[in-house]
Formats: C-alpha cells, sequence, structure tokens
C-alpha cells in the first residue's frame, strides 16, 4: 500500500526556506524509481529500528518494515590505509532468484460487465459474492516477506494484484479464502499503473465480476475487501463512498490516475478489490494518504486503480508480459539554477542529468547539455519536456536547440519504446 506522507505544518509551508529546493528532475523517462519500493527487514542484533518516513511509502504487508529515499544519496566510500587488516565483513544478503514466468498469449482478457440496473446489493449480499474472489499473496523476498492482497480474474487462475506486492520476489504464494496455499507464476508486471498479473493452477476458482469504472460517480457506495496488516485480518470489508473520479497522484514521477475513496484502506490492502454497490470490482487498491504532522490526521483518504486502466494493462500483460506504446526520449533532466543560468549565460533550459543507454539521445544528448528549446519552444522545467513528449507516440523525434558548454547545436531525438530501453 502506497502511504502519501505529509510532514509540514501550515505554518512551516508559509515560511520561506533558507536554502532554495532544488527544482523537481524530469521524471526518468524510464522505470520508475525503486528506492519507493526497498522492503527492509530488521536483524535482531539491530535493536530498535529507526524508519525514515519520507514523501511516500510502500508497504506490501506487516511483516516487512520498508526504508526508502526520495532523493540519490551520496555515499562516501572510506579506503583501509595500507597495513590495516580489517576485520571479514559479513555475508551479503544474496539476491532472490527471479520469480517464475509464466507463458504470455494465450488469448485471455480481463472483461468490464455493465452495471445492472435494480436494488442495490446489501453489503452482506456482496461479501457473500465477492470474498471468495480475494487471495492473500505471500512474496518471498532475500531479506524477508511481503503481504498483500489480489482477485482472482478468471477461473483458469489468472490474478490480479499491485506491482508493488511482489517487486523483488523470487517465490510467491497465493492463500485462498477456504484455506488453500498454491503456488504462483508471474505473467507480468508494470510498475508505472502499479499492477501485476500472476497465474496458479487450482480447481474451484472463483473469479470476480469486473465492472466499469468509468459508470461511476462521486457519491456512489463502494466497499473495499481485502487484508489489512496480512493474512491475520484477512477478507476484511469497509465501506465508504466515492469521493474523487481521475485524482492524479504522482509517485516516483509517475502519474496516477485514480478513484478516491472514503473507504478504510491499511497495509495489506494493496492489490485488493473497490466494489460497487452490485457486487462489482471497479478498481484495485493501491495506495493511501497518511500525515506526520501531530495533531493533523488525514482519514478517509484512500486511492484505487479503476478497471478502465487495469483492463488494457492486464490485457497487454497477459498478452506479451509488458505493456507497449510508451514513448521515451531516454534522458533526465531538471530545471536550472538562477546561478546556473547565469553562469553559462542562458536565459532558460532544462539540464540533462542522465543518458540512458539503447535511447536515440545517446550518443546524441550528455549529461551537462542544456536543451534550450524543444521543437521551436522554450524549456524552462521538467514538465514542459514531459507534456511535449506525451503528446508524440513512438518513432516521432524532438528537435532540441542544445548548449554544450557554450556552443550551440541543432540535435534531432527519436522517442522508443520504453520497454525497449528499461525492461
Amino acid at each position: 500500500m502506497y502511504h502519501y506522507y505529509f510532514d509540514q505544518s501550515q505554518e512551516e509551508a508559509a515560511a520561506p526556506p533558507a536554502v532554495p529546493s532544488p527544482p523537481e528532475p524530469f521524471p526518468p523517462a524510464g522505470p520508475p524509481s525503486r528506492r519507493r519500493k526497498r522492503r527492509w527487514s530488521p536483524r535482531p542484533e539491530c535493536g530498535a529500528a529507526a524508519v525514515l518516513l519520507l514523501i511516500c511509502l510502500v508497504l506490501g504487508g506487516t511483516a516487512v518494515l520498508l526504508l526508502f529515499w526520495a532523493q540519490p544519496v551520496e555515499v562516501s566510500v572510506w579506503t583501509a590505509p595500507p597495513g590495516l587488516t580489517l576485520p571479514a565483513a559479513s555475508a551479503p544478503v544474496s539476491e532472490a532468484p527471479a520469480l517464475e514466468r509464466y507463458p504470455n498469449g494465450d488469448g485471455t482478457v480481463l472483461t468490464l460487465a455493465a452495471k445492472p440496473e435494480g436494488t442495490p446489493l446489501s453489503f452482506q449480499e456482496i461479501y457473500r459474492r465477492v470474498n471468495p474472489s480475494i487471495v492473500s499473496i505471500r512474496a518471498g523476498l532475500s531479506y524477508g516477506e511481503a503481504q498483500g492482497t489480489g482477485v482472482i480474474m478468471t477461473d483458469t487462475g489468472y490474478i490480479i494484484t499491485n506491482a508493488h506486492v511482489i517487486e523483488g520476489a523470487g517465490q510467491v504464494e497465493v492463500s485462498l479464502a477456504d484455506g488453500r496455499v498454491l503456488p504462483a507464476q508471474l505473467v507480468g508486471s508494470d510498475n508505472p499503473t502499479d499492477l501485476a498479473v500472476l497465474k496458479v493452477e487450482g480447481d474451484g476458482l472463483t473469479p470476480a465480476v469486473f465492472g466499469d469504472s468509468e459508470a461511476m460517480e462521486v457519491g456512489d457506495v463502494v466497499v473495499a475487501i481485502g487484508n489489512p496488516m496480512g493474512e491475520q485480518l484477512r477478507g476484511t470489508m469497509t465501506d465508504g463512498i466515492l469521493s474523487a473520479i481521475n485524482r492524479d497522484m504522482v509517485v516516483d514521477g509517475e502519474s496516477m490516475s485514480l478513484l478516491q475513496t472514503t473507504a478504510a484502506l491499511n497495509t495489506g490492502n494493496s492489490g485488493g478489490a473497490l466494489i460497487n454497490d452490485q457486487g462489482q470490482v471497479i478498481g484495485i487498491t493501491n495506495m493511501k494518504l497518511v500525515s506526520t504532522v501531530y495533531d493533523n490526521t488525514l482519514e478517509g483518504l484512500g486511492f484505487a486503480i479503476p478497471t478502465a486502466t487495469v483492463k488494457p494493462v492486464v490485457d497487454a500483460l497477459i498478452q506479451s508480459g509488458h505493456v507497449t506504446g510508451r514513448p521515451t526520449l531516454g534522458v533526465t533532466v531538471r530545471a536550472l539554477y538562477d546561478w546556473e543560468k547565469e553562469d553559462r549565460g542562458v536565459d532558460g533550459g532544462v539540464l540533462v542529468v542522465s543518458v540512458s543507454q539503447g535511447s536515440d539521445a545517446q550518443g546524441k544528448l550528455q549529461a551537462d547539455d542544456i536543451l534550450l528549446t524543444a521543437n521551436g519552444t522554450d524549456l524552462n522545467t521538467s514538465g514542459d519536456l514531459l507534456d511535449l513528449r506525451d503528446g508524440l507516440a513512438v518513432g516521432e523525434a524532438i528537435r532540441f536547440r542544445v548548449d554544450r558548454a557554450g556552443e550551440r547545436l541543432e540535435v534531432s531525438v527519436a522517442l522508443v519504446e520504453r520497454y525497449d530501453v528499461y525492461g
């Protein structure tokens, strides 16, 4: 479950900072930062663990503490002087083997049913219909275990969950409502939308009915079913309303358009179901807002991935294991500080931080270049470039006017498939 943390009071927000904050970087057109999702489990000898709560936190379950940084951290490396013998370091934690893959391309697709007309179902009826389709997921990591929730999509064993629940797992088990535990294989995972598909083999599976999230309206009654705090509280149902539609939330530079709900969501609900009053799953729960400011409690701010997003992603994952049609430049940029503009003799532009291998930008652009214009439009923020890129397709090019150490260049960079560059 993503947790969006707020840790600044109104008074602090009103006061100007002593040092200007670094500008937001243009999200690498590569995979979302894995820092947001690292799961860490302290060893007994570590004593009390200090947990850093920063902008957003991903918790797959209750058995694992998560530690991450919102910005890159510089690390100083100390080298022992000659003649000094150091004690042997403890053995590093070995990485978990890759999760076994299930063959793609069997033609299965997610079907979204129309919402039936008629009297809404009671909460008891909704629970009896949907709970058999809700599973508990245990992801074995090299340094612990993550727990989350999943929704059975088909009676042949396809299961939808969140990508962050299974990230880094070498083994995944699915626990059914009837008590059976089945091993799962990975069909595909997509970090930008936080969706993943698993496959299990078993008889008597009960698939959920998926509805169309675009038929929902603000104020509609919804319930969530999942496993808050892991399997100990599995099959918990909470109720609320749909409080917003198409709510844009940015996580590690990736924008997600989500359903907002007052139904209570907690750690372990990741990958669970948001359900309408006819017992149809209309969203996959994945995020909530939390405040770290004393006496500034946030309640009833949960989020779910709408089925309008889930369907095309799940269909693509089942077909090929990944999502195509996402253009990328393969560069990471940020806005310039005023002193940098003065020092470099430019009025605007964005600074190239890095260039990804395998992109068309490799060999054409380089770190420390300043991109002054793109297709004739002035660039001043990373958002300027992002907006331009999102309006183009794979294969189309962007013409840049570039400042490279005082020399002005004209460079054309073609957009390529994101998956081809970043996997």
